[in-house]
């Protein structure tokens, strides 16, 4: 019987191991359209956690090590951007990613009161773009950021909440 995976709200206490997954999960990323000046690979501990403090903030957990993270907020039209969902290498392609996406958005509709769901993703991250159509995403937009890069904007409308949210547990 192998250990379970659990979906929890983050801590302080996880800022060092969130900075450091989401720094090994953005390097593909980067190298994909040849940018290794992104955000998430320039942000700093500092910054992370001032995240934590005003974000909603998920982490998947396999015993102590955080596996898995997504982060979120509500602006005051109740939209709610999803940012920097990144699963451990070795966790991918279990659906792990899935259920991290469904976590962070019953969070942000019952403790935010999120009406609809905005996120992005670069045009060329196919296993993303992938990922967020499956879950119920769809594209509304495509912004051209640079020669390398168009940043494509998904959204779908939140579902009505029913009940508290709670922690997911899934066996690896």
């Amino acid at each position: 019987m192998g250990m379970s995976v659990t979906i929890s709200a983050a801590t302080d206490q996880d800022a060092e191991q969130i900075l450091k997954l989401q720094y090994l999960c953005y390097q593909p990323e980067a190298a994909l359209y040849d940018d290794y000046s992104i955000e998430p690979l320039t942000q700093t501990l500092d910054d992370l956690r001032a995240e934590l403090s005003d974000a909603c903030v998920v982490v998947a957990r396999l015993g102590t090590e955080v596996v898995g993270a997504v982060r979120g907020t509500v602006d005051a039209d109740g939209t709610a951007a999803i940012d920097k969902l990144v699963v451990h290498p070795r966790m991918q392609h279990h659906g792990l990613g899935g259920r991290l996406l469904a976590a962070v958005e019953e969070r942000l509709s019952t403790e935010r009161s999120a009406k609809r769901y905005r996120l992005f993703a670069g045009h060329r991250s196919e296993g993303n773009l992938r990922l967020y159509r499956s879950r119920g995403y769809t594209p509304v937009g495509t912004e051209q950021l640079s020669s390398r890069l168009s940043l494509v904007t998904l959204e779908k409308e939140a579902a009505t909440a029913q009940g508290a949210p709670r922690d997911y547990v899934a066996s690896v």
